[in-house]
């Protein structure tokens, strides 16, 4: 039996992610097409075209924070071992990624960052080397750093050697 080692590396990404929100005050709604039409990755399986393409694009998650219900995010969670992602790497995944206001959260060996699609589309990379672009300084989300800071210990658990 085959399997495929960056979609298990995906899902623990995936995981992470969504415990971090939970423990932060956050709704998290698995969004996915694997989520919300199960089995359909396997009945799409060579299969091209818009609506396809549409499916698979959809975000892993949308969030909401408990005590501002206005508060509602789409989140796309990637992981790079290398520690960097641009539109490029997006577009590999998703041609035409339609979720511009979309946020990419990249779970990397070391760090948890994320940027916008909007930013991707205006050319912003994300890099290991670089300080900038850290999920804890995000507005947005209001994250208490301390908690991001528990959760890229335990990434650094699972992903050290990858």
């Amino acid at each position: 039996m085959s399997y495929n080692e960056s979609i298990i590396k995906g899902r623990i990404a995936e995981a992470i992610v969504e415990q971090l929100f939970l423990s932060s005050g956050y709704n998290v709604f698995r969004y996915g097409m694997e989520n919300t039409i199960p089995g359909v990755m396997e009945l799409l399986k060579g299969v091209r075209g818009g609506v396809v393409e549409d499916i698979r694009s959809m975000p892993d998650f949308v969030i909401q924070h408990e005590n501002n219900p206005n508060k509602i995010y789409f989140i796309e969670v990637k992981f790079r071992a290398n520690g960097n992602f641009n539109i490029h790497d997006l577009k590999k995944d998703h041609p035409k990624y339609p979720y511009k206001n979309a946020y990419v959260i990249l779970v990397s060996k070391y760090y948890i960052k994320c940027v916008t699609v909007e930013e991707l589309e205006k050319g912003i990379e994300i890099t290991e080397e670089s300080k900038d672009h850290l999920l804890g300084d995000r507005n947005e989300f209001d994250l208490d750093k301390g908690e991001i800071i528990k959760f890229c210990r335990f990434v650094l658990k699972f992903f050290y050697n990858v």
